[in-house]
This record gives structure tokens, sequence and C-alpha cells, in this order.
């Protein structure tokens, strides 16, 4: 399979998942124009996400910080706004917030301290979603639910850091109906301290839902959707 070929795929997967976006906001009384899809790469090598790009992937999502380095050199002067989705120690932060436009997973107080530290070293804003744990699992990261006014009566102190939402993965082997309640709950705890008065705590953006769950989590509010899997089929990965 060549090049052309491969953008052709990625060009109709990203159609027909955009389809499904607009359908599932559609039957939530939503406007499509509020979710947007960022396009997973961690599946890929960088020449594959070149060619993701080029079919029209405007927001790509990495989760590691060395690859999102390797990929942001190597993916120099194209339109891309590049997230990181997946967890970040704060050895990596003066690089990442250099890079990517959003952080999703910002996770305990000292990882949002070391990324204020070296914003204001660097004259940066950084705009970061807080990772709320809504399945409790204790392998995962992220806030617990009955942690989260604190982390957030912390980041009123910040100055070079934006808390544009928060952000969620649904538990591992959740059902649907578990799924469901898990999305629910991070909307429910973004409406209950959306209005604190500090401008850089905007509380607009709910990052849940990938591949296998994205239209539930669109039913529920999402405004950020990780769709990687199903934007590859079809595609050797590599």
């Amino acid at each position: 399979m060549n090049n052309e070929q491969k953008t052709e795929i990625f060009r109709a997967n990203l159609d027909a998942v955009q389809t499904r976006i607009e359908a599932a906001a559609r039957s939530a009384g939503r406007s499509a124009d509020d979710v947007t899809l960022v396009a997973v790469t961690k599946y890929v090598d960088a020449q594959t996400t070149a060619l993701l790009a080029d079919a029209g992937a405007i927001v790509l999502g990495e989760n590691r910080p060395q690859v999102l380095d390797e990929k942001f050199k190597a993916l120099t002067g194209r339109k891309i706004r590049w997230h990181l989705i997946g967890h970040l120690q704060t050895n990596k932060v003066k690089r990442v917030i250099q890079q990517a436009a959003l952080i999703h997973s910002v996770d305990s107080i000292r990882l949002i301290d070391a990324i204020e530290k070296h914003s204001v070293a660097l004259g940066l804003t950084t705009h970061v979603l807080l990772e709320v744990n809504v399945s409790e699992e204790s392998a995962k990261h992220g806030i617990a639910p009955e942690g989260l006014p604190a982390m957030l009566e912390h980041c009123q102190r910040l100055t070079a850091v934006r808390i544009d939402g928060l952000m969620c993965m649904a538990g591992l082997g959740a059902d649907a109906g578990e799924t469901r309640e898990q999305f629910s709950l991070l909307r429910q705890l973004r409406d209950a301290h959306r209005g604190s008065g500090c401008d850089h705590i905007a509380l607009e953006e709910l990052s849940m839902g990938m591949s296998g769950d994205f239209e539930m989590a669109i039913a529920a509010g999402a405004t950020l959707v990780r769709v990687g899997s199903t934007l590859l089929e079809g595609i050797e990965r590599g």
C-alpha cells in the first residue's frame, strides 16, 4: 500500500468518524461544532502520522512525551495542534509545554506546580485539563472526585496555567451503563465547579470518550473525543 492509498483511507475514516460525531451530537441536541476530534497517533510512526495530517486531521493526540517530541520535530511546518493525552512526569514538563497546545492529563498538585514554574520561566500560558479518576480504579492516574475541590482551590493561585476543563477515561471493562455513569459524573463535577470567579479556571472542556465509546461521551457532554484505532482501520501500523 503506497502513501497515496493510505492517505485516502485516512480521509475516508476521518469522514466516517466525523459523520458519527455529527449524528451523536444531533441526537443529544447539541452542535457538532462543539465537539473536537482528537486523532490519537500513539499506534503509528511519524511518517504515518504525517499522512493522517495530510488527510485532514488537525488536532493530534500523543500519549508519551518522548514520542510527542519526536513527532513534533518530524512534522514541523504542518498545521497541527498537538495534545498530550497520556501521563506526564514532572521532569518532562519543560519540553512538553513548548509543544502541546493542551495537556489533558494533569493529575496532581506537584505536576501542576511544575507546569506553573516552567511556564512562568518561559513566559508561556499553558492550557491544561485536570484528569479525574471517575472509575476510582487504583491502577489509573487521576484526581479522586472528592479531591477535585482542593485541586481547584490550589489552582486559583496559579498565574501562567489555564484550567480549560476536565478529562477522564472510562473504567477498564466497564459496561455501557457504567461508562455512561462515569461520563455523567465528570460532567456533573464540571458543572458543580464552574463559575469559580477565576479567569484562568474556565472548565469549558470535557475530554472523554475513545473509539469504543465516544458517542456515549458526546451524549454526556464531551467537547473533546480521543479517537485512535477507528481512524486506523485498513492501515498497516508501524
